[in-house]
């Protein structure tokens, strides 16, 4: 298969349209026609539905789209990094991060990183639903939740306890909570999406009901309503570590319960052909992260 195919054939599927994709890659028309008719014909299958208005990927198609990537991102890795690297790494960085994450640490170091890489551009989508990054086309999903099993491929970038913590102001109101049937007395906020708490005794998780009088769906609601003195939250320490540093939100330990460990992690479609704006983007990322923690009370 030629890389320029593929090109070809990427252009299609996300145009939606061989007129759309000979704009793109400023070809005729008829020459994208004639190099998927060829490709085709060398994979032995159709890859397009075709009518009159619109093409769509085939089963074939679809299954065709990580490999093509895959090709594509190891050619331009291929001259990225046997050719001059003066001006950086360069292309589209596509990236995909729970929304309180990006904003509390992506953002913080890409105009550091776009400016050592003034070839680089960041294509960030910040949603806190779990996106399919195959089919998405993304290059990179940074989680902070549980990792469910799959074919992608996981890196650890770094440990992400969940953290009890509320404001000083309403802790003076209420005391400060030492065990666990301490909360009991308290305002947990809630985040819709977690039913029960987990906590770590003896080693073991338990998940407990807790109790407030505010409850909402998003990560971002939770800590602003911790630091507006409305309660005790629970969220991951990235999440807060930039509260945690200023001092408007205190974290709370409790002598007979820990708080379950959890870790953020780099997910990748393929170990093999990882391209370098990935490597240099999760290399300043462990470096952010580092230096918050490091400045972290």
């Amino acid at each position: 298969m030629l890389v320029a195919d593929l090109r070809i054939f990427l252009s299609v599927a996300g145009a939606g349209s061989f007129s759309a994709a000979a704009r793109q890659l400023d070809v005729a028309p008829m020459q994208v026609s004639r190099r998927l008719a060829a490709l085709e014909e060398e994979l032995g299958v159709r890859l397009f539905h075709r009518t009159t208005r619109s093409v769509a990927p085939t089963a074939e198609g679809e299954a065709l789209l990580p490999y093509a990537r895959t090709m594509i991102d190891a050619e331009e890795s291929a001259l990225r990094e046997l050719g001059p690297s003066s001006a950086g790494v360069s292309g589209t960085l596509r990236l995909t991060t729970p929304s309180v994450f990006g904003q509390s640490v992506v953002l913080n170091l890409l105009p550091k990183l776009l400016a050592e890489h003034p070839g680089l551009r960041v294509d960030l989508e910040v949603s806190d639903r779990l996106v399919d990054i195959v089919a998405g086309g993304f290059d990179l999903a940074l989680r902070v939740a549980p990792l469910a099993d799959s074919e992608l491929v996981a890196r650890k970038v770094a440990p992400n306890p969940r953290v009890l913590c509320a404001a000083p102001a309403y802790l003076k109101h209420r005391g400060h909570p030492k065990h666990l049937a301490d909360l009991d007395a308290h305002d947990c906020i809630q985040l819709q999406a977690v039913a029960r708490w987990p906590f770590v005794i003896d080693g073991q998780v338990q998940r407990r009901r807790m109790h407030g009088r505010v409850s909402t769906s998003s990560v971002d609601a939770v800590r602003s309503a911790a630091v507006a003195g409305l309660g005790i939250a629970m969220l991951a320490y990235w999440d807060v570590v930039q509260q945690l540093r200023d001092g408007s939100l205190v974290e709370i330990k409790l002598e007979d319960a820990e708080m379950e460990a959890l870790s953020v992690w780099a997910v990748t479609p393929t170990r093999r052909y990882v391209p370098a704006r990935v490597r240099i983007f999760l290399d300043a990322l462990e470096t952010e992260m580092n230096a918050l923690q490091a400045a972290s009370p």
